[in-house]
């Protein structure tokens, strides 16, 4: 069971701050081997929706109202420590990141950018595929929407 808070750029604490991005680094830099620039620009207009465990983040995603980066709401940066995966983390992050969107930007739409690997554990919770595959930072993926 994993105790899971949503805050906003502002609210959030600095080792807190950095123990998130080092877990985005953790996955997609060092996991999937992929030189990208995490720090975009837009963590300061997401809510963050961090999940805990023993007071560890163990998961992660940000949030975002819709225009401040896709069209519609959106979830992104959706990350589960590697030895936590077995435990459906995954799915409890994904939950509250939809309830985070539909409590505080009142949306029902969301869309995401989802690696094509993960197409089913998406569609689980209601995404479905839009439109063709994409290269993102030399990694298939294909926006998928749910709403």
């Amino acid at each position: 069971m994993i105790n899971i808070l949503v805050k906003k750029f502002d609210e959030l604490g600095t080792t807190e701050l950095y123990d998130l991005l080092q877990l985005r680094s953790e996955i997609f830099v060092v996991e999937q081997n992929c030189a990208y620039q995490d720090l975009d620009g837009k963590d300061e207009r997401a809510l963050h929706v961090i999940g805990f465990k023993n007071e560890k983040i163990v998961a992660y995603t940000r949030v975002f109202r819709a225009g401040d980066y896709l069209a519609q709401a959106s979830i992104g940066r959706v990350v589960v420590k590697a030895k936590e995966r077995e435990h459906g983390y995954g799915i409890d992050i994904m939950k509250a990141s939809i309830k985070a969107i539909e409590k505080h930007f009142c949306e029902t739409s969301i869309a995401l950018s989802a690696q094509t690997y993960l197409k089913r554990f998406y569609s689980t919770l209601g995404f479905y595929e839009k439109g063709a595959e994409y290269l993102e930072d030399g990694i298939p993926h294909v926006l998928m929407v749910r709403g």
